[in-house]
């Protein structure tokens, strides 16, 4: 039986990642170094078109790049001097080939192919309104209305339709897309996905974040800013506002864990935010201990940060095996249980006779935090205390994160002490949600106006659940149907 791996159920889900190239030879082979760079943010599936000046080529596979687009039979095809690219992780639409991005949908005006970071929070309910309408959906992702919105709009070119059906959708996107003589690249108002600009060679590249720029050489000129459109063809790069000014909320997470650790975000080093969080972690919430351990690998900058700022030593507790994939073969409940170790092992040397603190960046359902400091107590700790490098995840994101559903949220159902009882840790801490804003360099979280979008901490969605609500109201009626 091909099974999860039990890790990997306990951390919010990566998003995607997405890559645009315009006039540079061998636009596909360099978009497949970006995926490379990108496969944290999206392990399910991986896709390229690129156009060559005639004709549209594309491949499309699930599992990761390097399974997928390594060989020249592959990539030879993809000719062209323009590319686009996308790494998947599904959050929303099922884990299938045929939900795989870049989406490629030949219209009045031409071919266009679309690729997407982020959710659309009323997908479904235009999609409704399409179908009703006469449109036919191949795929279930949100993505795909985005084509089918361009292609009812009966005015304009590429970039007049894909103004219109963006001004159609709600919720938080970055994309790419490539036409016959172009590439865009686009944020939602609100900039709640990332996307950087860099110059590659003659031409330009777009990706969700700068490692991507730094694996093909290519020079970080700026981000993207939020309601942006950045459109490069033959002139070089043409920048557009086409929505209306509003307040920009920069996903906050994408710091705490998602992007890359070499990566730079909104002009802050991914890196660095990450040991100024664990620094100020260790401020708010000290405890007396022989060293500190990180929960590898997302653990270990926020780790380094506590380490420095406490005076407590830093130490390698638990050795990951970076060679287990996201799937093995479990066929008992006992060898289940003792897979844990195929991913995590204890570095005994470390942790025998130590007071211990653990420092990870995320609980999401508890059972991984419960399965480390169990291994911990294993190996000869003495105490174990664990301190997460985020606020309290009690909400489940709508904009691109795939989160379990508020109930299976452990914060969201126990106070701070129950959750400790739960993993069996000797104290647990988690970093304020102000403490979090004075380490991105503010004085605090401004509630009136937040500087990011914090909705999995706070419930404060910055627009609408469109589909959300509707289904609620779905539910409901369905319960008072029952009861009537």
């Amino acid at each position: 039986m091909l099974t999860t791996h039990p890790f990997d159920d306990d951390h919010l889900k990566e998003e995607c990642g997405i890559i645009g190239i315009f006039g540079v030879e061998e636009a596909a082979t360099r978009t497949v170094l970006g995926l490379h760079a990108l496969q944290h943010r999206g392990q399910e599936a991986a896709g390229i078109v690129s156009h060559d000046g005639e004709d549209f080529h594309a491949h499309r596979a699930m599992g990761h790049v390097a399974d997928n687009f390594s060989a020249e039979s592959v990539v030879g095809p993809l000719k062209g001097r323009a590319a686009i690219g996308h790494v998947r992780y599904s959050t929303t639409g099922e884990t299938a080939l045929r939900n795989v991005q870049p989406f490629f949908a030949e219209l009045a005006f031409g071919g266009i192919a679309v690729a997407h970071n982020g959710n659309l929070t009323n997908a479904s309910a235009i999609r409704r309104e399409l179908v009703k309408r006469g449109s036919i959906f191949q795929a279930s992702s949100d993505t795909e209305v985005i084509p089918h919105l361009m292609a009812t709009h009966l005015r304009g070119g590429v970039v007049d339709r894909l103004i219109n059906a963006l001004h159609q959708v709600e919720g938080a996107y970055s994309i790419v897309a490539i036409a016959k003589d172009m590439v865009i690249g686009v944020r939602d108002p609100l900039g709640v996905r990332p996307m950087v600009l860099g110059k590659l060679g003659d031409g330009y590249i777009l990706a969700s974040e700068t490692c991507a720029l730094d694996i093909v050489s290519a020079e970080y000129i700026r981000d993207v800013e939020a309601g942006e459109m950045v459109i490069l063809d033959k002139n070089g790069v043409t920048s557009m506002r086409p929505f209306s000014p509003t307040k920009h909320r920069f996903c906050v997470f994408e710091y705490i864990y998602f992007a890359r650790p070499d990566s730079v975000m909104e002009g802050v080093s991914v890196y660095d935010a990450r040991k100024r969080i664990g620094a100020e972690l260790a401020k708010e919430s000290g405890v007396e201990a022989d060293v500190v351990i990180p929960v590898p690998d997302s653990g270990v900058p926020a780790a380094l940060g506590y380490a420095e700022g406490s005076g407590i030593p830093f130490e390698y507790g638990i050795i990951r095996n970076h060679y287990v994939g996201r799937t093995f073969i479990e066929p008992t409940d006992q060898i289940r249980h003792l897979g844990v170790k195929l991913k995590h092992n204890a570095n005994r040397a470390k942790v025998a006779g130590k007071r211990i603190i653990l420092v990870d960046d995320s609980i999401v359902r508890g059972t991984t935090s419960k399965k480390i400091v169990e291994m911990m107590r294993q190996a000869g700790a003495t105490e174990v205390h664990m301190r997460i490098s985020s606020p309290p995840t009690s909400y489940s994101c709508f904009y691109g994160i795939d989160t379990p559903e508020r109930s299976k949220l452990l914060a969201a159902n126990m106070t701070v002490q129950e959750m400790a009882d739960f993993i069996g840790c000797d104290s647990l801490a988690f970093i304020s949600l102000d403490g979090l804003y004075r380490a991105m360099g503010h004085e605090g979280r401004d509630k009136a106006n937040p500087q990011y979008c914090d909705a999995c901490f706070t419930g404060d969605y910055p627009t609408e659940l469109t589909d959300q609500n509707n289904d609620k109201i779905t539910q409901l009626s369905l319960l008072a149907e029952k009861s009537a």
